[in-house]
């Protein structure tokens, strides 16, 4: 019973006017960045972050949540009906659902994305909500050692898990966490690494550095291509499937659901395996793998039902460990802490309105995608005709007046420029920035909680390998690495990247 006690105090936080309307404007926006191919929804939350100061935080998190499973939905979109993935996770979806869209089949390839992604957020959703409590029971247990040695497994997924170089995603880690310490020492009063500089003083202010590296060097990098657009010209067709499409997809939409939903919770970038490996099983168990890439209706729903189990599960260790599994949760650590809430197990008792309001937010968030989803298939079609070159522009100045607004200082605009840069630089020579930002975000996370495990033992560092929990940690953290260093493990790595 204790489980709808919580569910009853998540809707009546979530179904206020004011929080409904926020998560509807999220979902819209996400639906629309996910349209849009070159914007993705990690540029779009830092972009939006400034514009949340203002509002309440529960309401914030709730929009800003509904921007990153709403940009899930959209991408969707663009894959069937262009053959350009919207979102990474999306990827997968243009192997056949374009194919379908070039048989006039794009209504049903549509009609199966949304229902599949439907039914696996509402299902995240649940598992979110059953384990929350019982983890956060066990986060209460862990002490500073436990949370670094945590930590230090999280950034290990990650670099396991990014594309391209394990190397150059360790140096991304290491940059990111050397880019933490800038600022003034709490403890000490001494300044570190801000050269004479006063607006470093204060540190590297989290907006600031995921706008540029993110939102501004995505544009950058947008304008090197001159993207061709063929949006499919047959009739899209009736949205909602056949029977027979029902049948050939349920199975593939519960196991979709099973493999992105456990992929998800999985710190790095799990959310993105999840697809890749959804459609990979698909094709394996097929009775007749040759369909597969020429418009199979398993390949939609299997890929398009694990990316969405997997957005909603990612918010599992953000929510209940205060650890955050991939770039976007990165964002919503810094969201919680620009509007004063720390992340972590203690937000389940300080703030029950706020964990149980978002996961009820979910729900809704999930059936309102549904329903403004596929009435509107028309105007997305429209937007796609759109030229980049028309909207960079735009969003370039609607993002530096947020920037300059959140101090009012026009340094914050220059240091965002110089991190565009950098940003745009990391890309061309092949390193993945989102490494950076998980090992900005943990950064400080983990210089506090060294001090402290560290003032604690009186500066024995046998107390990471001594509890038992830390050392299990670590020892995971190790061995992930070391596996991926392995030759033919790597090899296999970059294959599964490659395709």
């Amino acid at each position: 019973m204790e489980i709808f006690d919580h569910l009853a105090l998540g809707f009546s936080t979530a179904l206020t006017f004011q929080n409904v309307g926020l998560c509807l404007l999220g979902c819209l926006i996400g639906t629309l960045v996910g349209v849009l191919p070159g914007v993705g929804p990690i540029a779009t939350i830092t972009m939006l972050l400034p514009i949340t100061f203002g509002i309440d935080p529960i309401g914030a998190l709730i929009m800003l949540a509904g921007i990153y499973y709403g940009a899930q939905y959209g991408g969707s979109t663009t894959a069937i009906l262009v053959n350009i993935p919207g979102e990474a996770t999306a990827v997968v979806t243009t192997l056949d659902g374009h194919q379908m869209a070039k048989q006039g089949r794009a209504g049903t390839a549509l009609g199966i994305a949304a229902i599949g992604s439907f039914f696996a957020g509402c299902v995240a959703t649940l598992v979110i909500a059953a384990v929350a409590t019982p983890l956060t029971r066990l986060a209460l247990l862990f002490g500073p050692a436990e949370y670094f040695s945590l930590m230090t497994m999280g950034l290990a997924f990650a670099v396991v898990l990014a594309r391209g170089s394990v190397l150059k995603a360790i140096a991304m880690v290491l940059a990111g966490l050397l880019l933490s310490t800038v600022g003034t020492d709490l403890e000490t009063g001494e300044e570190r690494m801000t050269f004479g500089y006063a607006p470093l003083s204060d540190g590297i202010d989290f907006a600031i550095l995921a706008m540029g590296i993110f939102g501004f060097a995505e544009v950058l990098r947008n304008l090197e291509f001159t993207e061709t657009r063929d949006v499919v010209r047959q009739a899209i067709g009736r949205l909602l499937p056949s029977l027979a499409d029902f049948k050939k997809s349920a199975a593939p939409i519960l196991r979709g659901t099973l493999i992105g939903g456990t992929l998800g919770i999985l710190p790095g970038n799990g959310a993105v395996l999840g697809p890749f490996a959804s459609y990979s099983l698909e094709k394996k168990i097929a009775k007749d793998p040759k369909r597969f890439g020429r418009g199979a209706i398993e390949g939609v729903a299997g890929p398009e039902s694990a990316n969405n189990a997997g957005a909603q599960t990612s918010f599992i260790p953000l929510l209940t460990l205060g650890i955050p599994p991939n770039a976007v949760m990165a964002l919503m650590v810094g969201a919680m802490t620009i509007h004063g809430i720390v992340p972590g197990p203690l937000v389940m008792t300080r703030s029950p309105d706020l964990f149980r309001g978002m996961i009820a937010s979910m729900w809704i968030g999930n059936l309102a995608l549904l329903i403004i989803n596929l009435p509107l298939i028309g105007v997305w079609v429209r937007l796609l005709k759109v030229p980049y070159r028309l909207m960079f522009p735009a969003i370039l100045i609607f993002s530096s007046i947020g920037v300059y607004s959140i101090n009012n200082s026009p340094a914050d605009v220059v240091i965002t420029a110089v991190f565009a840069l950098i940003g745009y630089g990391i890309i061309k020579f092949g390193f993945e920035p989102a490494p950076l930002l998980l090992g900005y975000v943990l950064g400080k996370l983990m210089e506090e909680n060294l001090r402290r495990a560290m003032i604690i033992s009186r500066g024995d560092m046998m107390t990471f390998i001594e509890r038992p929990v830390s050392a299990v940690l670590l020892l995971i953290a190790f061995a992930v690495l070391a596996l991926a260093v392995i030759p033919s493990i790597r090899r296999g790595r970059d294959e599964v990247f490659t395709e």
